[in-house]
């Protein structure tokens, strides 16, 4: 079978490899319908050494069931389903708690860190494939497929950002970032009520899908002028949550000088550092609160999915070019070239 591989940062190949079976009695062999290039892919496409290579990638995917293990119970050969960017079981303490992301099982983790196996190919291995797979209502070519692939990650983790800031009707919300998961932060912002959404962005073709899903304001300046832009659109004050989307330090000063007093930043775009300001000038002399982290979209996928069924909301617009498996390292360079917002693949 073909798969994508990262060798370094910048070298993207479409390889054959060995093909995924089944090797424990709780996993699902998945043939790969519709995947796509993570915007978290680019913070190794920007960086990876050859020593970190080559590394299988892709962590959201649908795909067709064409082999479970003796003890899946859930699952059956031809459906449609799925997969989260994190394997759960879904029935462990945290899972309980709607933390797959922290499940305890020995097998539990995130895609990316699964050996020999990736969503950006024809096939994967699915491991614990009752708790992490979840089965769609509809047919492989529905035209609904890239909004119901977006439950696997960027949906899922903008409406994450919104629900642990407690966005609520009638507050004042900032995103940070007009990246696939700052717009979907934008339309889970919408969804929950928000009087007033800010987005952060300068890529005019996106910042306008962002007030297509909601937005009522956007604010190009970075830095201190940027900060200045939304104290002023938000009255003085700032807003009652800052959703950041990107991951950079400047993101996070940014949500420092916008956040209200008694406010909450809900980071959810994948640190690339480790220290950040936290102390009395900055997070505790206004009871200011820090929340996020890798959202658990299993959690989410029941409350999300009838919406898109019923056309309430069709966050698959982030999908701005497909390919199939052969243009994926072109994908690649076009989305970190920001040519293309989001690239959908069909294998």
């Amino acid at each position: 079978m073909r798969a994508t591989l990262m060798y370094r940062a910048g070298d993207v190949r479409v390889e054959n490899v060995p093909d995924s079976r089944i090797q424990h009695p709780t996993d699902a062999l998945v043939r790969i319908t519709a995947s796509c290039v993570c915007g978290s892919d680019l913070h190794p496409y920007r960086s990876m050494t050859s020593a970190e290579g080559p590394a299988r990638m892709g962590h959201e995917l649908i795909g067709v069931v064409e082999e479970v293990g003796p003890d899946v119970a859930t699952l059956t050969r031809g459906d449609l389903v799925v997969s989260p960017f994190a394997v759960s079981e879904d029935v462990c303490e945290f899972c309980r708690e709607n933390l797959q992301t922290s499940c305890s099982h020995h097998e539990a983790g995130f895609w990316d860190g699964i050996p020999d196996e990736g969503g950006q190919a024809e096939a994967v291995r699915v491991p614990l494939a009752d708790g992490t797979l979840v089965k769609l209502p509809v047919a492989p070519d529905s035209a609904l497929i890239p909004s119901l692939l977006t439950l696997a990650d960027v949906l899922g983790t903008g409406h994450h950002a919104a629900r642990v800031a407690g966005v609520a009707p009638g507050q004042r919300v900032t995103v940070i970032g007009d990246g696939a998961v700052g717009l979907m932060a934008v339309l889970s912002a919408k969804r929950l009520g928000a009087e007033q959404i800010v987005l952060m962005g300068r890529h005019t073709d996106r910042t306008d899908l962002g007030r297509e899903f909601g937005a009522t304001d956007v604010v190009a300046e970075r830095g201190e002028e940027g900060i200045a832009r939304v104290r002023e659109l938000t009255g003085g004050h700032g807003s009652h949550a800052v959703l950041e989307a990107v991951g950079h330090m400047p993101a996070y000063e940014q949500a420092l000088g916008v956040v209200r007093p008694g406010g909450v930043i809900s980071r959810v775009g994948v640190p690339q550092y480790e220290q950040a300001p936290i102390g009395f000038a900055s997070l505790f002399r206004h009871n200011i609160r820090l929340a996020g982290g890798p959202a658990p979209v299993r959690a989410h996928i029941e409350e999300l999915l009838p919406d898109i069924l019923d056309g309430t909301i069709e966050p698959g617009r982030v999908f701005d070019a497909t390919t199939d498996l052969d243009g994926v390292p072109a994908g690649y360079k076009d989305m970190d070239d920001r040519t293309s917002l989001k690239v959908l693949i069909r294998p």
